[in-house]
């Protein structure tokens, strides 16, 4: 399993694909781009015997270099890393810190692909995807890129809660606006705060205290956990925005029904 926490605090669990699924998706892939072939070189044959050695070797190059790097680049892009064989496998490839891949990434696959699959029969991937945790082959480890299972599931990450020995003083503190880069930090570290190690974890949540306490007044009481009072100013700073939401979504819906009666009024005046 593969944990990637985004920029959201969205922790995704990606299961890294086997080599046996993604071998059968490849050899899928590759039947499918030699129907293709054979489909495009039949059709341009005509084209092709109207001209000298030398062009038609170039075109006939060209439309195999189309097929072998053009159509798979194509299909990935467009699909955000699917191709037939993955489909049929339940596969994607995701960047590296989870997220769809784009243009270059499938482009780079396809060309390191030509080489380490098609030239060399499999052998290099093999060795890598063997060689890596999560199954990268040689066009992974250059284009940032791992193919993974689509059924791996995603899961928000837990809620800050007051402690309850803080419930008084964060009630009536007053919390400037934390940056959200800096709220984002506090938040990854309570979700993950079990799964990290005992030293850099109070190191961590120390520092993220301190840089908290520069936009909360009074301080908390002496002898808080670092964690208790990251929680609580997160969790009084979550509820403090809904308050704030709530009372103009209020203010929008007044107004909006006080226009619904001056436009009532107005119509019955006109009338």
């Amino acid at each position: 399993m593969s944990e990637v926490v985004t920029g959201e605090g969205v922790r995704l669990d990606l299961r890294p694909a086997t080599f046996a699924s993604r071998a059968i998706g490849g050899v899928i892939d590759l039947v499918v781009e030699a129907l293709v072939l054979v489909g495009v070189l039949a059709g341009s044959s005509r084209l092709v015997t109207g001209l000298d050695g030398a062009a038609a070797a170039a075109l006939t190059l060209t439309l195999v270099v189309l097929v072998v790097v053009g159509l798979p680049t194509l299909v990935e892009t467009l699909t955000r890393g699917r191709t037939l064989g993955k489909l049929v496998l339940g596969l994607r490839t995701v960047r590296d810190d989870g997220g769809p891949i784009g243009f270059r990434h499938a482009l780079i696959r396809a060309l390191v692909g030509v080489v380490e699959i098609l030239l060399l029969i499999g052998a290099p991937a093999l060795i890598c995807s063997l060689g890596s945790p999560t199954g990268k082959r040689f066009g992974d480890l250059v284009a940032g890129t791992y193919v993974v299972r689509e059924r791996g599931t995603v899961t928000a990450a837990p809620m800050a809660q007051v402690p309850p020995h803080l419930l008084g003083w964060v009630t009536n503190a007053d919390i400037g606006r934390l940056p959200d880069g800096m709220a984002l930090s506090v938040r990854q570290l309570l979700g993950r705060a079990t799964s990290l190690h005992p030293a850099s974890r109070q190191a961590l949540a120390l520092q993220l205290a301190r840089s908290v306490a520069l936009h909360v007044s009074p301080p908390p009481p002496a002898a808080t956990h670092p964690e208790d009072f990251l929680a609580a100013v997160l969790a009084e700073r979550r509820r403090r925005d809904e308050l704030r939401l709530a009372r103009e979504q209020a203010v929008r819906a007044r107004l909006a029904g006080l226009d619904s009666v001056d436009a009532s009024l107005a119509r019955v005046t006109t009338a």
